[in-house]
């Protein structure tokens, strides 16, 4: 799944693309995407015209601030990831009209496809089609039980020490699962937890109880080092996440821990070990990281 970093490149490689374009067409073959409102021909009806006045990010979710007071919601869920270029229907198939890396295999499960007032498109590859797409009034939307779940950005300038703290006060287990929670932290996913639990010598299955401040103030820095890198590296495209020119990211040549099992750790050369907390694998060094077990 994008977790933060790739959903920040995307969003501000298509800025630099769709910033005041009008849409003036719409295509699906997986009318369940779109989730709100749920009659396709509603959606169309609304969603052709309107005009993309902003892109931002809000922990996983891409917004497009439309005109006429509407936003369009985007979660690109498990293996979904936003397209820009131009496709043509060959054989009911869309097919980019330029042979390059939009291309790619992973790029080619086209379910939605927007298509602007100069011809150009954006499209969602989504090999699962687990992916959610709204269309809102922007005040509903900003006042939405959707939002208000949402947890602080890790990117956001109120994100300080201190407000880690605070938020982690009376929280309990792992310290992996709660960097996950959306509801605490917005954007952390299972990559980056492993990235960030390895780059502060943390266990994953560490109790967040008893985590010192030294200890939580390591975790801190590394949350903002690691995402920090991975946004300026473009995110990770290990499995399915492309950049919206259909190119990898470049963060998985700093992957230190995700996926490594069995693999040497890059600190201590000892083998890399996974374990499940609640049916998701962490990875990481049982020698590097033994802390409050």
């Amino acid at each position: 799944m994008p977790e933060l970093p790739e959903v920040e490149t995307t969003i501000r490689q298509l800025k630099t693309k769709v910033l005041n374009r009008t849409f003036v067409d719409f295509w699906t073959d997986t009318p369940k995407i779109i989730k709100k409102p749920k009659n396709i021909n509603d959606f169309k009806k609304q969603i052709i015209g309107k005009k993309i006045l902003n892109l931002r990010r809000k922990g996983k979710n891409i917004i497009f601030d439309l005109s006429e007071n509407k936003s369009l919601l985007i979660h690109q869920k498990l293996t979904g990831h936003l397209l820009f270029g131009e496709w043509k229907l060959l054989n009911n198939k869309w097919v980019p009209v330029k042979k390059n890396a939009l291309a790619e295999k992973i790029n080619s499960y086209i379910h939605l496809l927007f298509v602007f007032d100069n011809n150009k498109m954006m499209a969602l590859s989504d090999l699962r089609k687990f992916a959610k797409v709204e269309l809102w009034d922007k005040d509903k939307l900003e006042n939405s039980d959707v939002f208000k779940k949402i947890g602080i950005d890790p990117m956001d300038k109120n994100f300080t020490f201190k407000k880690f703290k605070e938020i982690l006060k009376n929280k309990k287990g792992p310290i992996k699962k709660i960097l996950m929670n959306q509801e605490i932290i917005a954007g952390i996913g299972n990559i980056y937890s492993d990235e960030i639990l390895w780059d502060s010598k943390i266990h994953p299955l560490t109790k967040i109880s008893s985590l010192e401040d030294k200890e939580l103030k390591k975790i801190y820095l590394s949350i903002k080092k690691i995402l920090k890198k991975a946004i300026k590296l473009k995110g990770e495209s290990f499995s399915d996440y492309r950049l919206p020119s259909g190119e990898k990211g470049g963060f998985d040549k700093e992957r230190k821990v995700y996926r490594r099992e069995n693999q040497q750790c890059f600190r201590c050369k000892n083998l890399i070990k996974r374990v499940k907390i609640n049916n998701r694998s962490a990875y990481f060094c049982p020698f590097c990281q033994k802390n409050n077990l």
